[in-house]
């Protein structure tokens, strides 16, 4: 195990690395100037803007400085919020709020999505059934944004439930983290609804119904787990989902996380910012996939790595 642990993070290095590589070129491939928006400046000044942030350098070096600045954790300023670190002074507040709300929104779809999926496939073809999968429905077919603009309406405009946004309170977490966990949520329940049929008629939980269990035990202590490996390969796309769709959820409810400064880095071209918010991304999500991996081997043991 340990051998495969190391050989899955040596395949980290060009992973990133090639992520790195195409989100590099896609910048510079799109059109305009990271200083269009500052009108009027002297050539001078814009000529010391562009030698600050190396865009007088060729592309080689360009790559070179900037991937250097992000390894090495030093960063750069950034070119939207002058005289900010993008490492020191922007992600690593942000981080730790990106990563709050992404937890919980991938509790409450776990949570949510098991016992939807669990209940549906317990009383099949019932009314538990026909709601749980319209739910399901409603839910991947609904983007985030969607959902949120929803919740936003009812439950803090209207009703007065929750506040509209913001950071700081578990009741600013509860409307985002519903949005953001509403589609995998609909996914895993989907999921589990059809692992639990196939298991439920397997031969070993009609001898765990013949020895007298309740049926509470049969379906969680012993149908669940062998239904839950198809979720656990999902929880990687899940995770994806989740990262990536705060983008536009953190900025529907104004949180200062990582999603924030993404779209304004992009809407400015910071490309300091840029990169570095990329690769952050890339890294928890393949440390999400090795997680996930090793996590097959723990719900099935005949699964092994070498």
């Amino acid at each position: 195990m340990l051998h495969y642990i190391l050989r899955r993070l040596l395949y980290f290095i060009p992973t990133l690395l090639a992520i790195y590589t195409v989100a590099f070129l896609l910048m510079h491939a799109a059109p305009g100037s990271p200083f269009v928006q500052e009108k009027g400046l002297p050539p001078e000044v814009l000529a010391s803007r562009m030698a600050e942030f190396h865009l007088d350098k060729p592309l080689w070096q360009q790559y070179l400085l900037y991937g250097w600045d992000i390894v090495s954790l030093r960063g750069h300023s950034s070119i939207k919020y002058p005289n900010r670190n993008v490492i020191h002074d922007i992600l690593a507040p942000a981080f730790p709020v990106s990563l709050t709300l992404g937890i919980c929104a991938l509790a409450i779809a776990l949570v949510v999505g098991t016992a939807a999926g669990v209940a549906s496939a317990a009383r099949p073809r019932s009314l538990t059934d026909y709601g749980a999968m319209v739910g399901a429905m409603i839910g991947i077919s609904q983007p985030s944004f969607v959902i949120a603009s929803v919740l936003l309406a009812v439950f803090a405009l209207c009703l007065r439930w929750l506040p509209v946004g913001g950071w700081g309170s578990p009741s600013q977490i509860v409307l985002p983290a519903i949005a953001l966990a509403a589609l995998p949520a609909a996914y895993i329940a989907r999921l589990v609804r059809t692992g639990m049929l196939e298991v439920l008629s397997a031969d070993f939980i009609r001898t765990a119904r013949a020895k007298g269990l309740p049926e509470h035990s049969v379906l969680l202590d012993h149908a669940l787990r062998n239904a839950w490996l198809p979720v656990l390969g999902y929880l990687g796309p899940a995770a994806a989902s989740i990262f990536t769709g705060s983008f536009v959820v953190e900025k529907i409810f104004a949180i200062p996380g990582v999603g924030t400064h993404f779209v304004d880095s992009a809407l400015h071209r910071d490309h300091p910012l840029i990169l570095a918010t990329v690769l952050l991304y890339a890294v928890l999500l393949v440390v999400f996939n090795l997680a996930v991996d090793l996590g097959y081997a723990w719900l099935d043991p005949r699964i092994r790595y070498e």
